[in-house]
């Protein structure tokens, strides 16, 4: 693996970036972005080496799309035409269904290995790439019958090398299942900053009353909305069915609590105590 090329060098393409240089030191790691401030700066922070077109993809061993999921299933196809077929190209989105879709009969739909690491941060950009975001962290892969299997192993390597568990999932149920655990819980998250907000006027209040409770609740409504909104686009029919059986069950707390019924509002809540359990063991 000497040649790996990034497109989007934000968060995650970045963070891919410094530990595979950190466990290849030989590879060159070439940055593709839509943004020349974001090359010029993970140029600075020695995220990349050195930056490219599309046009030197033909000489990639590795291609990283780390891009908004809807710019994804523009320049995806495009990539493919371009790579060798030695070259395994993988992507990072939080999408899966559409994106597979989009590439099921290219030509070259066997250098397509379809990821998505579960990582992140709510800060976005080269400045917010990190060292051993991938770490302890699960990767899930989809379709991967489709992808050719020394390519598959290829890519397998380098996740491994990351220190990263992989789950494998059909497109479909990836995207159902992540609605629950991930853009469920985003969309939370902004909403209960926009009610405060909206409230609360004086963000002086806002700030000095605020604590680690709080800010924890809402770190999400810090996330990217250019990267969220597509998001939310291609998962709109998942994403709504967990909106309502979540809005249902606001609704039935409040009807407990419109009722007194505070007995029941105890056994609500220790009854999803149980997710203690369940995410034991998650970082």
């Amino acid at each position: 693996m000497k040649q790996v090329f990034i497109i989007g060098v934000g968060l995650i393409g970045g963070s891919f970036a410094l530990d595979i240089k950190k466990q290849n030191p030989e590879c060159v790691v070439y940055g593709i972005d839509k943004s020349e401030a974001h090359l010029d700066k993970a140029k600075t922070l020695g995220i990349i080496d050195k930056k490219a077109t599309y046009e030197d993809l033909s000489t990639a061993d590795v291609v990283i799309v780390a891009i908004p999921v809807d710019a994804t299933l523009e320049v995806l196809p495009k990539v493919l035409d371009l790579v060798s077929d030695e070259t395994v190209v993988f992507d990072a989105g939080s999408t899966k269904e559409d994106i597979c879709l989009k590439v099921k009969n290219h030509p070259k739909r066997r250098n397509f290995l379809a990821a998505h690491p579960i990582a992140g941060t709510e800060f976005s950009g080269p400045d917010a790439a990190i060292h051993n975001l991938y770490n302890n962290k699960t990767n899930i892969i989809c379709e991967v019958e489709e992808t050719a299997f020394k390519l598959q192993e290829k890519a397998l390597k380098l996740f491994a090398d990351l220190g990263m568990r992989i789950r494998y999932m059909n497109p479909k149920a990836h995207d159902k299942h992540i609605a629950y655990v991930s853009h469920l819980s985003h969309i939370s998250s902004f909403m209960l900053g926009k009610t405060v907000i909206e409230k609360e006027k004086n963000e002086r209040d806002i700030f000095d009353m605020a604590g680690s409770g709080f800010a924890s609740t809402v770190r999400l409504a810090k996330s990217s909305p250019a990267m969220w909104t597509p998001i939310f686009k291609q998962n709109k029919a998942n994403v709504i069915e967990t909106l309502e059986e979540y809005i249902d069950n606001l609704k039935h707390f409040k009807k407990l609590m419109l009722e007194d019924n505070f007995e029941a509002v105890f056994k609500e809540m220790e009854t999803t105590n149980h997710i203690k359990d369940i995410l034991n063991g998650i970082e």
